[in-house]
């Protein structure tokens, strides 16, 4: 139960200070009110063990659902209480209906859907929160809601077809390595034996042999022992890329690959195009849906070069220059932001040019995929040919040596 820190005034005119132990600021006012004492100041200390902030994560696309049920429910007369304490009984994801309780308490209290949504930003992103405070603010929260559901559920389905696109060519690479690792630990010792002996006949064995019997011998011994430093090794750079700087070089260097530099750049600014449109469109200030969408693009190098552009139109510049000067956003795309700008329709300018984007990611992701698989397979043939090669050069040249 949450414990909550309150300044009150007594009937004599004293004011005291204490903790109060109360499912919600409402009860605490009641408890204070039966001790004949007047609240002047209650605020939660501990709040209560929250169970969503554990592993227990909602997916977007149950957020999505639930955002647009309460999106009919307003729509069609349901009180916001009385639609929230809906979709909390219903709920079949126990973390999501645990976040929903605690948002209808915190609306029974008083405060606003976007503070209480922004209670738990595990589930409720700075994007949703401010569309919702838009949409309260302006009076269209329905609307506001069934807007950041679709973008949600668009987001969610971008990333749906990356992971399929590229799940065949990370299961060839998987297969492949096992079959290769299983042919250089397993079969390869059993020729050590024969080896030996046509060295001691022969005199030498032939360089690729005795790389296939190196290797083999490193794998065999400290084969465990590799996998566990490569995987230490993949968990403390993911670590040390979480530091701003080095999240930045990261960034940079993903911007510079070769084909997948330009689908990590197009995603990014067609998140960032989205995520702007989307809040212009709700009625969210230019300056603070910059900021948002500066957050939201996924990408450090673009981010920043957005809050530049935000400082630049703080001091009364237009948002397409400043823009323009960082050279990440292509021509084309800069030409239409200019345009809108002037004719005053930003916000659905830039809905259109991140579908466009993401149809040109589209066609890249094919294309990439199209040449990934054949050159895995190439790979994969190579490295195999590599220990057939290797395993019957001796045999062939005690053959020539014999003739």
């Amino acid at each position: 139960m949450p414990e909550f820190a309150y300044t009150a005034r007594t009937v004599s005119g004293e004011d005291v200070v204490g903790t109060i132990n109360a499912g919600s600021k409402r009860e605490t006012l009641l408890a204070l009110a039966e001790r004949s004492l007047f609240a002047l100041h209650v605020e939660c200390r501990r709040p209560p063990r929250a169970l969503w902030r554990k592993s227990k994560r909602v997916k977007t696309q149950l957020l999505a659902t639930n955002l647009m049920q309460l999106a009919d429910l307003l729509e069609n007369g349901v009180p916001l209480l009385g639609a929230l304490e809906i979709l909390a009984e219903q709920a079949a994801h126990p973390a999501l209906a645990e976040v929903l309780t605690d948002v209808g308490q915190q609306v029974s209290d008083g405060a606003p859907l976007d503070q209480a949504f922004a209670r738990h930003p595990h589930v409720f992103g700075e994007l949703t929160v401010s569309i919702v405070r838009a949409g309260s603010e302006g009076a269209f929260l329905e609307d506001a809601l069934r807007r950041t559901a679709d973008f949600l559920e668009m987001q969610e389905e971008l990333k749906g077809r990356l992971v399929g696109a590229m799940t065949y060519p990370a299961f060839l690479a998987g297969v492949g390595v096992v079959i290769i690792t299983g042919l250089i630990v397993v079969m390869v010792p059993k020729f050590a034996e024969l080896f030996a002996r046509l060295e001691r006949e022969g005199g030498g064995l032939p360089m690729p042999t005795i790389a296939l019997l190196g290797l083999s011998d490193v794998l065999g011994r400290y084969g465990l022992l590799i996998a566990v430093a490569v995987g230490s090794l993949g968990i403390w750079l993911r670590r040390m890329a979480g530091s701003q700087r080095r999240r930045l070089l990261v960034d940079r260097w993903k911007l510079r690959i070769p084909i997948v530099g330009k689908i990590f750049l197009g995603y990014a600014v067609s998140r960032f195009c989205r995520v702007l449109g989307t809040l212009l469109q709700n009625g969210v200030p230019l300056l603070r849906a910059l900021e948002i969408s500066s957050d939201s693009a996924g990408n450090t190098v673009l981010a920043g070069a957005i809050r530049r552009s935000a400082e630049n139109i703080s001091s009364g510049d237009t948002l397409a220059r400043p823009l323009a000067e960082c050279g990440l956003i292509p021509r084309p795309v800069m030409a239409m932001i200019t345009v809108a700008e002037e004719s005053n329709n930003l916000e659905e300018v830039l809905t259109g040019v991140a579908d466009r984007i993401d149809r040109a990611n589209a066609r890249r992701i094919d294309m990439m995929v199209r040449l990934v698989e054949p050159m895995m397979l190439l790979v994969m043939g190579g490295a195999i040919m590599f220990v057939i090669a290797a395993l019957l050069l001796p045999v062939f040249d005690m053959s020539a040596a014999l003739g």
